[in-house]
């Protein structure tokens, strides 16, 4: 707790992340020397923000046309990761009372996108539609290859502040989803039932609320700790 409070104070006065871990110990990659956390992590988030958003695209053409509902709840995601890479970027630099403010409301939305999932799933279940798995299949693994690419490069700010733990926690999410969702078109290919969209559709409602829970706690507490340093 005390190198992260050290981490906030020296981000906030203009250190970069690296610099902070390399003589503190506190985080398991550190840049390399010479090398700048903020302007490193800025150039990873725009990659991630265009990634998502085109995975976005891809998922909701894949989910209409293969009456997925992981699919579909797989591109809400991926929509609102590419929010996500866009609010991180704008509050780099900025002060830690924003940053927290940012991943409090990430942290919202996370549990508003479990709330639709949830609800979603209870209406496909009641209609009793059946999605078509091949499609299914092949969108999980282009998604799968997508996050895991994004989760890699965002590895080494896993430790960090709110605001960069909440863009890690959903890259990370969104990977162990994309398989789930590959799972459940095997599932469906052999029983012929929607009961295993189903179900991975409840997964990732439940990793959403869970990875809300975390951002969120720890927002506010980064938010007290702002509001008493002032």
């Amino acid at each position: 707790m005390q190198c992260r409070h050290l981490i906030d104070g020296l981000f906030a006065k203009g250190f970069s992340m690296s610099d902070t871990c390399h003589h503190h110990g506190c985080c398991a990659v550190p840049a390399a020397p010479g090398a700048t956390t903020r302007p490193r992590y800025r150039r990873v988030l725009l990659i991630a923000l265009w990634v998502n958003a085109a995975m976005f695209v891809v998922e909701l053409l894949g989910g209409w046309r293969s009456g997925s509902v992981s699919l579909w709840a797989d591109a809400v995601d991926f929509l609102g990761d590419a929010a996500n890479y866009g609010v991180s970027l704008w509050v780099l630099g900025q002060s830690p009372r924003m940053r927290a403010n940012a991943a409090l409301l990430k942290g919202l939305t996370m549990g508003a996108f479990g709330v639709f999932v949830l609800g979603k799933a209870s209406w496909n279940a009641l209609s009793g539609d059946v999605p078509e798995p091949m499609t299914m299949g092949v969108i999980g693994a282009l998604a799968l290859a997508a996050n895991a690419a994004v989760a890699l490069m965002l590895y080494a700010w896993r430790e960090g502040d709110a605001n960069m733990r909440s863009v890690w926690l959903c890259s990370r999410n969104d990977a162990i989803g994309n398989v789930a969702v590959m799972l459940a078109a095997l599932g469906v290919l052999g029983t012929g039932s929607a009961l295993p969209d189903l179900l991975v559709a409840g997964v990732m409602a439940v990793l959403a609320l869970s990875g809300a829970h975390t951002v969120i706690t720890q927002a506010l507490a980064e938010r007290r700790a702002a509001h008493l340093a002032a």
